[in-house]
Protein backbone atom coordinates (compact mmCIF):
# COMPACT_ATOMS: atom_id res chain seq x y z
CA UNK A 1 0.00 0.00 0.00
CA UNK A 2 1.45 3.81 -0.85
CA UNK A 3 2.10 5.73 1.91
CA UNK A 4 -0.46 8.42 0.57
CA UNK A 5 -3.34 5.58 1.05
CA UNK A 6 -2.76 5.56 4.63
CA UNK A 7 -5.70 6.74 6.35
CA UNK A 8 -4.91 8.41 9.91
CA UNK A 9 -6.49 6.45 12.89
CA UNK A 10 -6.61 8.34 16.30
CA UNK A 11 -5.93 6.13 18.89
CA UNK A 12 -8.03 6.62 22.45
CA UNK A 13 -5.80 8.13 25.22
CA UNK A 14 -3.68 6.05 27.17
CA UNK A 15 -1.41 6.22 30.22
CA UNK A 16 0.28 2.43 29.43
CA UNK A 17 2.62 1.91 27.70
CA UNK A 18 5.31 -0.95 27.57
CA UNK A 19 9.37 -0.81 28.18
CA UNK A 20 12.32 -3.32 27.44
CA UNK A 21 14.57 -3.65 30.56
CA UNK A 22 17.49 -6.07 28.60
CA UNK A 23 18.50 -7.91 26.96
CA UNK A 24 21.70 -5.56 28.12
CA UNK A 25 20.95 -4.13 30.97
CA UNK A 26 23.27 -3.17 34.30
CA UNK A 27 21.03 -4.35 36.26
CA UNK A 28 21.03 -8.09 35.18
CA UNK A 29 24.06 -10.59 35.60
CA UNK A 30 24.36 -11.46 31.92
CA UNK A 31 22.02 -11.10 29.14
CA UNK A 32 18.32 -11.48 30.12
CA UNK A 33 15.49 -9.37 29.00
CA UNK A 34 12.52 -8.14 30.74
CA UNK A 35 9.33 -6.43 29.49
CA UNK A 36 7.14 -4.31 31.21
CA UNK A 37 3.78 -2.89 31.09
CA UNK A 38 3.37 0.89 32.95
CA UNK A 39 0.57 2.84 34.37
CA UNK A 40 2.81 5.95 34.70
CA UNK A 41 5.79 5.04 36.82
CA UNK A 42 4.31 1.74 38.18
CA UNK A 43 4.45 -1.65 36.54
CA UNK A 44 1.51 -3.28 35.86
CA UNK A 45 2.59 -6.70 34.00
CA UNK A 46 6.22 -8.28 33.85
CA UNK A 47 7.10 -10.78 31.82
CA UNK A 48 10.83 -12.52 31.48
CA UNK A 49 12.32 -12.73 28.18
CA UNK A 50 14.87 -15.60 28.64
CA UNK A 51 16.98 -17.11 26.07
CA UNK A 52 19.97 -15.14 24.66
CA UNK A 53 22.70 -17.08 26.43
CA UNK A 54 20.52 -20.81 25.28
CA UNK A 55 23.99 -23.05 24.58
CA UNK A 56 21.82 -26.63 25.28
CA UNK A 57 24.32 -27.43 27.67
CA UNK A 58 21.91 -29.92 28.37
CA UNK A 59 21.72 -31.78 25.01
CA UNK A 60 25.56 -31.39 24.82
CA UNK A 61 26.26 -33.31 27.55
CA UNK A 62 24.38 -36.28 25.74
CA UNK A 63 26.58 -36.58 23.37
CA UNK A 64 30.21 -36.25 25.38
CA UNK A 65 32.20 -38.52 27.37
CA UNK A 66 31.37 -38.45 31.08
CA UNK A 67 34.77 -37.17 32.04
CA UNK A 68 33.98 -34.58 29.01
CA UNK A 69 31.21 -32.79 30.65
CA UNK A 70 33.31 -31.53 33.40
CA UNK A 71 34.53 -28.66 30.68
CA UNK A 72 30.46 -27.86 30.51
CA UNK A 73 29.33 -28.10 33.70
CA UNK A 74 30.84 -25.05 34.79
CA UNK A 75 29.94 -22.99 32.35
CA UNK A 76 26.03 -22.72 33.64
CA UNK A 77 26.42 -20.71 36.15
CA UNK A 78 29.08 -18.11 35.75
CA UNK A 79 29.57 -16.35 38.95
CA UNK A 80 29.39 -19.46 41.12
CA UNK A 81 30.32 -22.05 38.73
CA UNK A 82 31.80 -24.75 41.89
CA UNK A 83 28.13 -26.55 43.09
CA UNK A 84 27.42 -27.13 39.29
CA UNK A 85 31.20 -29.21 39.23
CA UNK A 86 30.18 -30.96 42.76
CA UNK A 87 26.42 -31.84 42.01
CA UNK A 88 27.63 -33.11 38.84
CA UNK A 89 30.20 -35.16 40.18
CA UNK A 90 28.06 -36.25 42.99
CA UNK A 91 25.77 -37.60 40.89
CA UNK A 92 28.41 -39.97 38.92
CA UNK A 93 29.36 -40.86 42.14
CA UNK A 94 26.19 -42.07 43.05
CA UNK A 95 25.69 -44.27 39.86
CA UNK A 96 29.01 -45.50 39.78
CA UNK A 97 28.79 -46.15 43.94
CA UNK A 98 32.59 -44.27 44.41
CA UNK A 99 33.54 -43.66 47.60
CA UNK A 100 35.43 -40.05 47.49
CA UNK A 101 38.55 -39.81 50.38
CA UNK A 102 37.86 -38.01 52.76
CA UNK A 103 41.05 -35.33 51.85
CA UNK A 104 38.99 -34.62 48.63
CA UNK A 105 35.69 -33.78 50.24
CA UNK A 106 36.94 -31.24 52.96
CA UNK A 107 39.08 -29.56 49.51
CA UNK A 108 35.70 -29.37 48.19
CA UNK A 109 33.87 -28.08 50.70
CA UNK A 110 36.98 -25.42 51.16
CA UNK A 111 36.23 -24.40 47.39
CA UNK A 112 32.83 -24.25 47.79
CA UNK A 113 32.71 -22.04 50.10
CA UNK A 114 35.41 -19.54 48.54
CA UNK A 115 33.25 -19.81 45.53
CA UNK A 116 30.27 -18.60 47.96
CA UNK A 117 32.35 -15.75 49.15
CA UNK A 118 33.54 -14.56 45.56
CA UNK A 119 29.55 -14.81 44.28
CA UNK A 120 28.13 -12.83 47.47
CA UNK A 121 30.62 -10.38 46.91
CA UNK A 122 29.82 -9.97 43.51
CA UNK A 123 26.13 -9.64 44.21
CA UNK A 124 26.74 -6.60 46.61
CA UNK A 125 28.06 -4.52 43.88
CA UNK A 126 25.70 -5.34 41.41
CA UNK A 127 22.94 -4.62 44.38
CA UNK A 128 24.04 -1.45 45.34
CA UNK A 129 24.79 0.06 41.74
CA UNK A 130 21.07 -0.41 40.91
CA UNK A 131 20.83 2.28 44.07
CA UNK A 132 23.03 4.60 42.16
CA UNK A 133 26.13 3.25 44.52
CA UNK A 134 29.46 2.24 42.59
CA UNK A 135 31.69 2.25 45.18
CA UNK A 136 30.78 -1.13 46.81
CA UNK A 137 30.69 -2.54 43.11
CA UNK A 138 34.40 -2.00 42.63
CA UNK A 139 35.00 -2.55 46.08
CA UNK A 140 33.62 -6.28 45.64
CA UNK A 141 34.70 -7.05 42.20
CA UNK A 142 38.18 -6.04 43.48
CA UNK A 143 38.18 -8.30 46.78
CA UNK A 144 36.51 -11.01 44.73
CA UNK A 145 39.42 -10.65 42.65
CA UNK A 146 41.72 -12.06 45.50
CA UNK A 147 39.90 -15.34 45.82
CA UNK A 148 40.35 -15.54 41.75
CA UNK A 149 43.46 -15.62 42.32
CA UNK A 150 43.62 -18.63 44.72
CA UNK A 151 41.75 -20.41 42.42
CA UNK A 152 43.91 -19.28 39.71
CA UNK A 153 46.75 -20.88 42.13
CA UNK A 154 44.46 -24.01 43.65
CA UNK A 155 43.03 -25.11 39.52
CA UNK A 156 44.88 -23.25 37.32
CA UNK A 157 41.37 -21.56 35.82
CA UNK A 158 39.77 -18.21 37.68
CA UNK A 159 36.71 -18.34 36.35
CA UNK A 160 36.47 -22.53 34.92
CA UNK A 161 38.12 -24.23 37.63
CA UNK A 162 37.09 -27.79 36.55
CA UNK A 163 38.91 -28.99 39.86
CA UNK A 164 36.50 -31.28 40.58
CA UNK A 165 36.18 -34.96 39.31
CA UNK A 166 34.12 -37.88 39.78
CA UNK A 167 35.69 -39.20 42.43
CA UNK A 168 37.42 -36.51 43.94
CA UNK A 169 39.54 -33.37 42.94
CA UNK A 170 42.52 -33.26 40.24
CA UNK A 171 45.33 -31.99 42.79
CA UNK A 172 46.10 -31.27 45.93
CA UNK A 173 46.89 -28.28 47.62
CA UNK A 174 50.09 -25.87 46.03
CA UNK A 175 52.64 -26.05 49.18
CA UNK A 176 52.11 -22.68 51.76
CA UNK A 177 48.37 -22.91 50.21
CA UNK A 178 46.22 -22.79 53.71
CA UNK A 179 49.06 -19.64 54.18
CA UNK A 180 47.66 -17.57 51.96
CA UNK A 181 43.85 -18.68 51.88
CA UNK A 182 43.83 -17.25 55.94
CA UNK A 183 45.58 -14.12 54.88
CA UNK A 184 42.86 -13.48 52.15
CA UNK A 185 39.84 -14.61 54.49
CA UNK A 186 41.33 -12.08 57.01
CA UNK A 187 41.74 -9.37 55.17
CA UNK A 188 38.01 -9.93 53.53
CA UNK A 189 36.92 -10.28 56.99
CA UNK A 190 38.97 -7.00 57.90
CA UNK A 191 36.76 -5.42 54.77
CA UNK A 192 33.24 -5.94 56.08
CA UNK A 193 33.04 -3.27 58.35
CA UNK A 194 33.76 -1.00 55.03
CA UNK A 195 30.83 -2.77 53.50
CA UNK A 196 28.76 -1.93 56.60
CA UNK A 197 29.68 1.75 56.49
CA UNK A 198 29.09 2.36 53.09
CA UNK A 199 26.25 0.07 51.92
CA UNK A 200 24.47 -1.57 55.04
CA UNK A 201 24.16 1.38 56.68
CA UNK A 202 23.92 4.20 54.36
CA UNK A 203 20.16 5.42 54.77
CA UNK A 204 20.00 5.89 51.19
CA UNK A 205 20.49 2.21 50.20
CA UNK A 206 18.31 0.57 53.54
CA UNK A 207 15.70 3.19 52.60
CA UNK A 208 15.56 2.19 48.59
CA UNK A 209 15.61 -1.54 49.73
CA UNK A 210 13.38 -1.29 52.31
CA UNK A 211 9.75 -2.66 51.51
CA UNK A 212 10.84 -3.47 48.32
CA UNK A 213 10.08 -7.01 46.60
CA UNK A 214 8.59 -8.19 49.44
CA UNK A 215 7.63 -12.15 49.46
CA UNK A 216 5.64 -14.28 52.36
CA UNK A 217 7.16 -16.96 53.41
CA UNK A 218 3.98 -18.98 52.60
CA UNK A 219 4.53 -17.08 48.53
CA UNK A 220 7.66 -18.59 48.94
CA UNK A 221 7.30 -22.35 49.71
CA UNK A 222 4.62 -21.57 47.19
CA UNK A 223 6.59 -19.78 44.41
CA UNK A 224 9.58 -22.39 45.30
CA UNK A 225 11.86 -20.15 46.20
CA UNK A 226 15.25 -21.48 47.70
CA UNK A 227 18.40 -20.53 49.33
CA UNK A 228 18.80 -16.85 50.85
CA UNK A 229 15.82 -15.47 49.22
CA UNK A 230 13.64 -17.76 51.10
CA UNK A 231 15.64 -17.88 54.25
CA UNK A 232 15.53 -14.16 53.96
CA UNK A 233 11.37 -14.89 54.45
CA UNK A 234 12.61 -16.65 58.17
CA UNK A 235 12.60 -20.20 57.32
CA UNK A 236 16.14 -21.44 58.15
CA UNK A 237 16.69 -23.85 55.81
CA UNK A 238 19.42 -24.80 54.22
CA UNK A 239 20.43 -28.09 52.08
CA UNK A 240 24.19 -28.25 53.74
CA UNK A 241 22.74 -28.71 57.31
CA UNK A 242 19.42 -29.72 56.70
CA UNK A 243 20.27 -32.45 54.19
CA UNK A 244 24.09 -32.62 54.45
CA UNK A 245 26.56 -33.45 52.14
CA UNK A 246 30.15 -33.74 51.86
CA UNK A 247 31.95 -32.93 55.40
CA UNK A 248 29.26 -30.43 56.03
CA UNK A 249 27.57 -32.58 59.02
CA UNK A 250 31.11 -32.40 60.93
CA UNK A 251 31.10 -28.54 60.40
CA UNK A 252 29.60 -25.53 62.88
CA UNK A 253 27.77 -22.61 61.41
CA UNK A 254 25.16 -21.12 61.29
CA UNK A 255 22.04 -20.59 59.28
CA UNK A 256 21.11 -17.06 58.74
CA UNK A 257 17.69 -15.45 58.34
CA UNK A 258 15.81 -12.54 58.30
CA UNK A 259 12.19 -12.26 58.66
CA UNK A 260 10.93 -9.06 55.96
CA UNK A 261 11.62 -11.14 53.07
CA UNK A 262 12.46 -7.70 51.24
CA UNK A 263 15.40 -6.69 48.70
CA UNK A 264 17.01 -5.19 52.46
CA UNK A 265 16.10 -8.87 53.88
CA UNK A 266 17.68 -10.35 51.32
CA UNK A 267 20.65 -8.33 51.11
CA UNK A 268 21.39 -8.69 55.25
CA UNK A 269 21.38 -12.55 54.63
CA UNK A 270 23.80 -12.67 52.36
CA UNK A 271 26.12 -9.75 54.41
CA UNK A 272 26.02 -12.53 57.25
CA UNK A 273 26.45 -15.61 55.33
CA UNK A 274 30.03 -14.13 54.01
CA UNK A 275 30.78 -14.30 58.03
CA UNK A 276 29.58 -18.05 57.80
CA UNK A 277 31.84 -18.98 55.00
CA UNK A 278 34.30 -17.33 56.55
CA UNK A 279 33.84 -19.24 59.64
CA UNK A 280 33.74 -22.37 57.73
CA UNK A 281 36.93 -22.20 55.89
CA UNK A 282 38.68 -21.67 58.80
CA UNK A 283 37.35 -24.75 60.33
CA UNK A 284 38.51 -26.73 57.21
CA UNK A 285 42.12 -25.18 56.97
CA UNK A 286 41.99 -26.44 60.56
CA UNK A 287 41.23 -30.26 59.76
CA UNK A 288 43.21 -30.29 56.13
CA UNK A 289 46.77 -30.55 57.97
CA UNK A 290 45.69 -33.49 60.06
CA UNK A 291 43.51 -35.71 57.35
CA UNK A 292 46.23 -37.53 55.11
CA UNK A 293 45.18 -40.08 52.38
CA UNK A 294 44.86 -39.76 48.45
CA UNK A 295 42.75 -36.70 46.62
CA UNK A 296 40.50 -39.36 44.40
CA UNK A 297 39.33 -42.65 44.48
CA UNK A 298 40.66 -44.89 41.32
CA UNK A 299 38.33 -45.15 38.15
CA UNK A 300 38.20 -46.98 35.07
CA UNK A 301 39.65 -45.33 32.11
CA UNK A 302 37.23 -42.06 31.86
CA UNK A 303 37.80 -42.39 27.69
CA UNK A 304 35.86 -45.63 27.90
CA UNK A 305 34.17 -45.60 31.15
CA UNK A 306 30.73 -47.30 31.07
CA UNK A 307 29.11 -45.78 33.93
CA UNK A 308 26.23 -48.35 35.08
CA UNK A 309 22.54 -48.25 33.85
CA UNK A 310 20.77 -46.09 36.21
CA UNK A 311 19.21 -42.98 37.49
CA UNK A 312 20.05 -40.58 40.43
CA UNK A 313 18.95 -36.93 41.73
CA UNK A 314 21.11 -35.15 44.05
CA UNK A 315 21.07 -31.22 45.46
CA UNK A 316 23.52 -29.17 47.09
CA UNK A 317 23.66 -25.40 48.07
CA UNK A 318 24.68 -23.16 46.03
CA UNK A 319 24.95 -19.33 46.71
CA UNK A 320 21.77 -18.61 45.11
CA UNK A 321 19.72 -21.11 46.34
CA UNK A 322 18.63 -25.24 46.28
CA UNK A 323 20.58 -26.72 42.96
CA UNK A 324 19.77 -30.24 41.94
CA UNK A 325 20.62 -32.51 38.73
CA UNK A 326 19.09 -35.49 37.67
CA UNK A 327 21.25 -37.82 35.85
CA UNK A 328 19.95 -40.49 33.66
CA UNK A 329 22.93 -43.72 32.76
CA UNK A 330 21.83 -46.52 30.43
CA UNK A 331 24.87 -48.31 31.22
CA UNK A 332 27.50 -46.30 28.12
CA UNK A 333 29.92 -43.84 28.01
CA UNK A 334 27.95 -41.08 27.73
CA UNK A 335 25.39 -39.49 29.72
CA UNK A 336 21.45 -40.75 28.32
CA UNK A 337 19.98 -37.84 30.15
CA UNK A 338 20.78 -34.99 32.52
CA UNK A 339 18.80 -32.24 33.68
CA UNK A 340 19.55 -29.43 35.34
CA UNK A 341 17.30 -27.79 38.08
CA UNK A 342 19.03 -24.39 39.32
CA UNK A 343 17.51 -21.56 41.85
CA UNK A 344 17.44 -19.20 38.86
CA UNK A 345 14.63 -21.03 37.22
CA UNK A 346 12.11 -20.48 39.91
CA UNK A 347 13.88 -16.56 41.25
CA UNK A 348 14.20 -15.34 37.51
CA UNK A 349 11.21 -16.48 36.07
CA UNK A 350 7.92 -16.76 38.21
CA UNK A 351 9.27 -15.02 40.97
CA UNK A 352 10.62 -11.91 39.37
CA UNK A 353 7.06 -11.50 37.06
CA UNK A 354 4.75 -11.78 40.90
CA UNK A 355 6.85 -9.45 42.12
CA UNK A 356 7.33 -6.87 39.42
CA UNK A 357 3.45 -6.28 39.43
CA UNK A 358 2.59 -3.20 41.68
CA UNK A 359 6.67 -2.11 41.94
CA UNK A 360 7.53 1.75 40.69
CA UNK A 361 10.23 1.51 37.63
CA UNK A 362 13.23 2.69 39.54
CA UNK A 363 13.07 -0.64 41.80
CA UNK A 364 12.50 -3.21 38.95
CA UNK A 365 16.82 -3.25 38.77
CA UNK A 366 17.18 -3.64 42.43
CA UNK A 367 14.24 -6.54 42.39
CA UNK A 368 16.06 -8.59 40.13
CA UNK A 369 19.22 -8.26 41.45
CA UNK A 370 18.03 -8.29 45.19
CA UNK A 371 16.56 -11.89 44.13
CA UNK A 372 20.57 -13.32 42.53
CA UNK A 373 19.71 -14.75 39.53
CA UNK A 374 21.73 -15.84 36.87
CA UNK A 375 20.24 -16.13 33.43
CA UNK A 376 23.34 -18.27 32.37
CA UNK A 377 21.08 -20.69 34.75
CA UNK A 378 18.10 -19.94 33.15
CA UNK A 379 19.16 -20.52 29.23
CA UNK A 380 21.93 -23.37 29.90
Amino acid sequence: MRPENYEARRQPPSHEYELNIGPNHPGIEGNYAFKLRLHGDEVIEGRADAGYLHRGFEKLMEGRLWIQNLAITPRICVPDPVPMEIAYCLAVEDLCGLEVPPRAQWLRVLQAELSRLAAHLFTFGGHAATTGMYTPMFWGIADRDLILDLFEELCGGRVYHIYNIPGGVRRDMPPGFIERVSSTIDYLESRLPDYDNLMFRNRVFVKRATGVGAISQEQALDWAVTGPNLRATGLAFDVRRDDPYLVYDQLDFDVVTEDAGDAWARALVRRKELFESIKIIRQVLARLPDIDGPIRCPIPNPLAWNVPAGSTYVRMESSKGELSWYVVSNGGEKPYRTHVRGPSQMHAVQVLEKLSVGCRIEDVAQTMFSLDACPPEVDR
